[in-house]
């Protein structure tokens, strides 16, 4: 167990590398009871988010997930990132998905009430989840990808969605925190083994997914992280954009890009990043990729360092070898 977010979390139960291929290969269980829940209803709700948030929730409707950020107002960059469940039905009911030690940023920017100490949320992933989770709660299986839908457990009301971060598909299963215990168990029971925070990161770094405190977070715009595609510029308004807007125009000064490295050394979070001799930019992410069996990193790099350069990254003195490649890895 380590601390994480003000939370005790489990950084593995049986090993980081084990666990990481069983979720490629077949099915794993995540307790991401940190995760917060924000619940926002009634009939101003959609228009709130619209205006906090840089997605547009037009583009979907009840029953729907979105990933969306919530941007500093004064450069742009991102306060959090964030998955915001839309319930099916007619009274509008949201569920905003904040990072673990950012709920209360976001109430502050949204309202709402903070639900998170009522619920666990447990994240099935992997090829097989889906299969797996309909032996024990079929209603929840059926839940499609970014689909959200309402149904029981132990006659208790749960919210599924299948939404996720490893790059696999899978569920959330968001279930009263008295019902959860036993529902972990039925899981267990069907062969989804549980999973930990390592295989947790290695998973969402070998799927090219940011990581708020690393490819996201204070300096850091979404048109830097390369995720230009969850903003909605066509909206009149929201937080940071008319700062995005004017970095737009003048182009980014840096540009995240995924790094292959030669052998099993792993690249590290703040290593320099070098191209022909000079410093080009350094790395927010680096691990080991148990399947692709070396290195790999997100780096914040100048936006002249193309996909295909040969790059080296400097761990504690030694230069690894590394090709500039297309995201995700896996």
């Amino acid at each position: 167990m380590v601390p994480f977010g003000g939370w005790d979390m489990p950084l593995e139960y049986t090993g980081t590398i084990e666990e990481h291929l069983a979720c490629r290969s077949d099915a794993v269980m995540f307790d991401v009871s940190h995760l917060g829940t924000v619940r926002l209803t009634g009939p101003s709700a959609f228009d709130v988010l619209q205006a906090a948030f840089t997605n547009d929730l037009g583009k979907i409707g009840p029953g729907r997930a979105q990933y969306t950020h919530l941007l500093d107002d004064a450069d742009g960059s991102v306060l959090d990132d964030i998955i915001v469940w839309w319930h099916p039905g007619d009274d509008p009911v949201f569920d905003v998905m904040p990072n673990a030690s950012n709920t209360s940023r976001v109430t502050d920017a949204i309202g709402g009430i903070d639900i998170t100490s009522t619920r666990a949320v447990i994240a099935v992933q992997g090829p097989n989840a889906r299969e797996r989770v309909g032996t024990v709660f079929p209603e929840a299986a059926a839940a499609g990808r970014f689909k959200v839908t309402r149904c029981t457990w132990n006659g208790q009301p749960v919210v599924a969605a299948g939404t996720g971060y490893t790059g696999e598909p899978g569920i959330e299963l968001a279930v009263p925190s008295e019902v959860a215990a036993s529902l972990w168990a039925d899981l267990a029971a069907a062969g989804i083994r549980p999973a930990g925070l390592g295989a947790r990161d290695t998973l969402r770094l070998e799927a090219g997914l940011p990581l708020h405190g690393h490819e996201l977070g204070p300096g850091i715009t979404p048109l830097q992280a390369g995720l230009s595609w969850v903003v909605a510029f066509d909206k009149p308004e929201f937080r940071g954009r008319s700062a995005l807007i004017d970095e737009r125009e003048r182009g980014v000064h840096r540009r995240l890009r995924g790094i292959a490295t030669e052998g099993r050394r792993p690249p590290r979070s703040g290593c320099a990043v070098y191209c022909d001799d000079s410093e080009v930019g350094g790395v927010s992410s680096g691990n080991y990729s148990p399947v692709l069996e070396h290195g790999i990193a997100l780096a914040f790099v100048r936006p002249d360092v193309a996909i295909g350069a040969a790059v080296e990254v400097d761990v504690r003195g030694t230069r690894l070898a590394g090709t500039v490649v297309p995201l995700p890895f896996v």
